[in-house]
């Protein structure tokens, strides 16, 4: 079992991450704490300076499994779905071109909030066609990289909640590089079973998040990890466990005390 956490890499107000910024710093630091991995919340890789961004994760010799991408969702209002076609259009561009990026490091490309939501008179069957056509394109463009679509709560957004509909829309989609990222927190809030949906993903799990109840660092609420870690072992998962948690007591504190919780794991 492999452990990342995630950083942002460029100013967000997303809450829900242990580390923004100071780049340098913070690798080392995850680094220093034991973590397998880093896993990039990625605005725009264009506004990144990848050179000393490259730098870095060699000096500290971090792999990346994954890039996030919702913060273009967040910070700039585009998404897959979005209504107005311009929009859309950057959005589609913007995961290329994140696709691209993650091709250096054969990370997974994760499609979060940056799918949008169904919020104007378009029905959920033609926002979901949307869907599927901007993930065709996307997926189409590098099908050495893979793709993963996270079910999330729906206090957040009203399409794709579960593992179930996630699965639905990738039987609907026929893409093999495009599969799910399941995230603990999430599926605590929708998931009759957290491990039955973990089982029903099997080879479509590509990558999975790891949150308490509460959002917090693992062990600060009452989410059943271990179960959850031997189940990922039963079903052969080989990817990363990533912390997406927040920065509570503090960011340090957050990511130590997450990767104690975890360590014991490690082999399972």
């Amino acid at each position: 079992m492999k452990f990342s956490i995630v950083l942002s890499t460029q100013p967000t107000s997303f809450s829900a991450l242990a580390y923004k910024g100071k780049l340098s710093e913070n690798i080392s630091k995850i680094k220093m704490y034991g973590y397998d991995g880093i896993e990039l919340a990625v605005r725009d890789p264009n506004l990144l300076d990848l050179n000393q961004l490259n730098s870095v994760l060699k000096k500290n010799n971090l792999p990346v499994p994954a890039i996030g991408t919702g913060q273009a969702y967040g910070e700039e209002g585009l998404s897959l779905t979005h209504p107005d076609e311009q929009i859309r259009r950057k959005a589609i561009e913007r995961i290329k071109s994140q696709i691209k990026f993650a091709e250096q490091y054969n990370a997974v490309v994760i499609i979060g909030l940056v799918r949008g939501k169904k919020e104007t008179d378009l029905s959920f069957e033609r926002v979901e066609d949307l869907l599927i056509e901007s993930l065709n394109e996307c997926a189409s463009s590098n099908e050495n990289i893979k793709i993963a679509i996270e079910p999330i709560n729906r206090y957040e957004t009203n399409l794709i909640n579960t593992v179930n509909s996630g699965l639905l829309l990738l039987e609907k989609l026929h893409k093999d590089n495009v599969g799910l990222l399941l995230d603990t927190f999430h599926m605590n809030i929708e998931e009759p079973s957290i491990i039955e949906s973990i089982r029903n993903a099997k080879e479509k799990l590509f990558h999975f998040h790891i949150a308490d109840s509460n959002r917090w660092y693992p062990g600060a609420g009452h989410i059943d990890f271990k179960i959850i870690l031997e189940t990922l072992g039963e079903i052969n998962y080989s990817g990363f466990v990533s912390a997406e948690i927040l920065p509570v007591p503090d960011p340090d504190t957050a990511a130590e005390k997450t990767i104690e919780y975890l360590r014991p794991y490690k082999k399972t």
